[in-house]
């Protein structure tokens, strides 16, 4: 919990932080009547596939079509959190079935989870006690690739140097 209000910056590649269009970013779920607004709208065959997700930095989560780029849907903004999310219906309420912090443009800790349940709260959404798949992002200090760390093997897969086991991917984020 201790990543509660970190703000997570754009990471990712420059030419998709290109595409970022004002007015195109995803859409803002305040309440439990915005989120029953948006789900009118995608088919149940869209329904069924999991979005993209932000936490913008203001606590507001944002929606948008799975093949999104996060950056877009945070309008290339930072925010606290990031990845994929997908709903099903329960007892004729709407719940998160799934949840994951995989967004290699911004690369959130799993710490970022209190962020992403704030949101889901705000909204009246039932959701698991954290993220039902979560990933590890680290920069190697010694050749500055992104990786995912697997299994808890903290070795870079591009020159077997060592990880951190602290959040590195953003070393002058806030």
């Amino acid at each position: 919990m201790e990543d509660r209000g970190r703000g997570y910056r754009y990471v990712g590649p420059a030419e998709l932080r290109a595409l970022v269009r004002p007015g195109n970013e995803g859409r803002r779920i305040r309440s439990a009547a915005d989120f029953h607004d948006w789900a009118s709208a995608p088919t149940p065959t869209e329904l069924a596939e999991p979005f993209t997700f932000v936490v913008d930095t203001a606590g507001v989560l944002r929606l948008a079509p799975r093949r999104s780029e996060h950056v877009a849907c945070a309008d290339g903004l930072p925010v606290l959190s990031a990845g994929e999310i997908g709903f099903r219906r329960e007892s004729g309420r709407w719940a998160v079935r799934e949840v994951s912090n995989q967004s290699t443009g911004y690369c959130p800790d799993p710490g970022s989870w209190p962020a992403v349940a704030d949101a889901l709260d705000a909204v009246g959404l039932a959701h698991p006690p954290g993220f039902t798949h979560e990933v590890v992002f680290r920069r190697c200090p010694a050749c500055r690739e992104l990786n995912i760390v697997r299994e808890e093997d903290f070795v870079c897969v591009f020159c077997d140097g060592a990880l951190p086991r602290q959040w590195n991917v953003d070393d002058d984020a806030a």
